[in-house]
């Protein structure tokens, strides 16, 4: 199984999270993730963790043309200028000259500030590496409909992803209807959310129903519903089980997951102060 982006460009059906994943001492995390099969790593300016991505294909020999490298533009990197050479320190912490995929990270750097002329120069100089061969395949994270209208009313080149929280208990369905209705691919970050969606009983009973693990039932319930889920570990044996989803999920399960109660949210939301949820 794999997604296929609104410009023909392949992703595998999971891939890898860096968030608050690496450092110095841990650059095995990326070898063993390697030694698992992924071969799609999701990273940011904002998680520091490019560095450590290099190091680690370094280190194990890693075919550039073997894996898919992404990453973020982060709020106080955005605006025309200030993207490209966003995009360039990233390619130099990298060690590459190009990128698979490049996303803008928040649609509001500040809920005060003149967000939309921030988007909309941000996404020109996106379009323009797009153009140039340097980016294989631009979009956005954590864009609702509102922010993304203002993309698509005025851009060339229409955002062909949208990352975004997504896990049972916090599908953000209306964002995700509306990405399939206009053929951008939902990325989910956070797709096994905390660990109280892992004790959720539902996800509990579920898991004991299909003989997998909780974050099994969390991963497959993203690739039924056509969200690429961007889980992250540090244990070798999780990463390699949230790689094994070849079971299905019934209607009626993923009806009763669709429709489970907000659970497991991270607090986080583009148009509003951050939550400290309990």
């Amino acid at each position: 199984m794999s997604f296929t982006l609104a410009n023909g460009i392949q992703l595998p059906k999971v891939g890898f999270g860096t968030y608050k994943a690496l450092d110095q001492e841990n650059i095995q995390v990326l070898l063993d993730a390697f030694a698992s099969g992924y071969t799609y790593f999701d990273s940011a300016s904002f998680y520091g963790t490019e560095c450590f991505l290099a190091e680690a294909m370094q280190k194990g020999k890693i075919d550039r043309e073997k894996v898919m490298l992404a990453s973020k533009v982060w709020k106080n990197e955005m605006g025309y200028e200030a993207t490209k050479q966003a995009f360039q320190n990233t390619l130099n912490r990298l060690r590459t000259d190009y990128l698979d995929v490049y996303l803008i990270h928040w649609p509001r750097p500040t809920l005060s500030c003149d967000w939309k002329t921030l988007v909309l120069e941000t996404w020109q100089a996106m379009e323009e590496l797009y153009d140039e061969g340097r980016v294989r395949a631009i979009g956005v994270s954590n864009f609702l409909p509102q922010h993304l209208e203002v993309l698509r009313a005025s851009s060339r080149i229409q955002p062909m992803i949208d990352q975004l929280e997504f896990h049972p208990g916090y599908t953000q369905e209306a964002c995700v209807q509306y990405c399939k209705q206009h053929h951008i691919q939902v990325q989910a970050w956070s797709p096994i959310g905390r660990a109280r969606v892992l004790q959720e009983p539902l996800i509990c009973e579920l898991a004991e129903k299909y003989q997998v693990f909780p974050a099994q039932i969390c991963l497959r319930f993203a690739l039924q519903k056509g969200v690429m889920p961007l889980p992250k570990s540090s244990s070798l044996e999780r990463m390699k089980r949230n790689r094994t989803l070849d079971f299905t999920i019934s209607q009626e399960d993923m009806y009763r997951l669709d429709t489970l109660p907000q659970t497991g949210w991270s607090g986080e939301h583009p148009d509003f102060e951050r939550v400290q949820v309990k």
